[in-house]
């Protein structure tokens, strides 16, 4: 195998070996540790791709409003009297100062803490003190909030971007819309995100909690303890669960633009054992509202679905998660749970329980996670006699749900948008299947084929 051209630095020009022929696709660690990868993916990925920022429900009714880091920066999120959403950057023009400052709420305007500068629901100064000190008196034109440079909505999911020129959100998504309505049409109805949220950080690069949250690989050995005793204590044999990893039936799929999914058939756990008989009925109204065939896609497959390059929908727990890197070794996560609108609020307490038993700082799943993770930067850190990692499962055969296909399209949009180069021309995996239309940074974005 020829290894990558090193420079100066003693990193490889390309952080991805990708060798169809031999079957290999590795990642240099590097790409988990150095500060200047970390300000390339700011300034190439976050600041250019299509970013979670949160779900309309939030925002209810005109005057609701919310603060919340989007892409590492502050950003606040209102609902004007009209009731059209708005996104502005959290700054006051005056001084740069925290315009607002609690976490949600209702509110009529905005006023500035620091010099009172005050501006209503569309952003527009509508206050200025001693306004007589200024060239042009309380003249507000160009004194406002600045808003986000793009915002669109899918379903009830809103995205930003800050980049003005990026192609549009459909395109984006490509065929992973397909997906996405699978996760949001499991209740038949449509869906709010419960009050609160998970917030929670972890010393490890942002990369590796993708790669976790899409890895089925790993969920029997890293989760041991779940499966072979919190089930069994639930009445649930835990032989239903054993070798998941090699015998779920299910697959592995890249989709366009450096998305991909994960799924695997509904296997019995604590909802279904709770929540039988609701469950039940909610799946014959999928079946009366889409058909047999659709209602079985939506209500009997688990999906592990990553928009890139760090939204997660984790269906199992009907769970909304991102992640973003605040230095090379630690990130910030944020989960929120997803729950039909219509249910019973018994339902959605099952369902919430089902999240938080697993998901979460106390949750069974998370805290395994975070120690596997954690144990994996500080080898890193630490100077391993490996520089690489392998991702390779599954490159010469039709990738199984427990194979790594997912993660090789996450990196290799990674490696595409970070060299700023076209992408490559077959994804070097079994099928070698070709890739999507690349969505480019510029005005136009043409959907690629779906290949699912």
């Amino acid at each position: 195998m020829i290894e990558a051209p090193m420079t100066r630095r003693g990193m490889p020009r390309q952080m991805v070996n990708d060798d169809a022929e031999a079957g290999s696709f590795r990642v240099h660690r590097g790409a988990f540790v150095d500060e200047e990868v970390l300000q390339r993916e700011r300034s190439e990925i976050f600041d250019r791709c299509w970013l979670y920022a949160m779900h309309e429900s939030e925002l209810a009714k005109p005057g609701d409003y919310l603060a919340r880091k989007v892409g590492g920066k502050p950003l606040m999120f209102v609902r004007d009297r009209a009731g059209v959403l708005r996104g502005f950057f959290n700054a006051c023009p005056h001084r740069g100062m925290t315009l607002c400052r609690e976490k949600s709420g209702t509110a009529r305007n905005f006023s500035c803490f620091y010099h009172g500068w005050t501006f209503d629901l569309q952003g527009q100064l509508v206050a200025l003190p001693d306004s007589a000190g200024y060239a042009g008196g309380a003249d507000p034109v160009g004194k406002g909030l600045k808003p986000v440079p793009r915002m669109e909505i899918y379903r009830g999911l809103v995205f930003i971007n800050f980049d003005a020129g990026a192609c549009s959100l459909e395109a984006y998504l490509g065929n992973a819309k397909e997906y996405i309505d699978l996760m949001l049409d499991f209740g038949g109805d449509e869906v709010d995100i419960a009050p609160g949220q998970q917030r929670y950080s972890i010393r490890s690069n942002w990369k590796l909690l993708v790669e976790n949250s899409i890895d089925v690989y790993h969920a029997h050995s890293t989760h041991n303890r779940y499966f072979s005793r919190f089930l069994p204590d639930m009445g649930l044999p835990a032989r239903t669960w054993l070798n998941v990893s090699d015998q779920a039936p299910g697959r592995a799929i890249a989709l366009d633009n450096g998305h991909a999914v994960a799924e695997t058939l509904v296997r019995s756990g604590p909802l279904l054992k709770t929540a039988a008989n609701e469950l039940a009925e909610v799946r014959q109204r999928l079946v009366e509202k889409f058909g047999e065939e659709r209602a079985a896609r939506i209500a009997d497959y688990g999906r592990n679905l990553l928009i890139f390059p760090n939204l997660l929908f984790i269906s199992t727990w009907r769970t909304i998660r991102t992640i973003y890197p605040v230095a090379p070794g630690y990130m910030e996560v944020d989960a929120w749970a997803l729950l039909p609108r219509s249910e019973s609020a018994h339902l959605k307490k099952l369902r919430m329980d089902n999240f938080i038993s697993f998901l979460g700082p106390a949750g069974f799943g998370t805290p395994d996670d975070v120690s596997g993770l954690e144990s994996c930067q500080r080898g890193f850190f630490e100077g391993a006699d490996s520089l690489w990692s392998d991702i390779s499962r599954g490159m010469h055969r039709d990738p199984v749900a427990a194979d790594e296909l997912q993660m090789r399209a996450f990196w290799r949009r990674w490696q595409t948008l970070l060299d700023e180069a076209p992408a490559p021309t077959t994804y070097g995996d079994a099928r070698l299947d070709p890739v999507a239309d690349d969505c480019s940074h510029g005005p136009e974005c043409v959907e690629g084929v779906d290949r699912a």
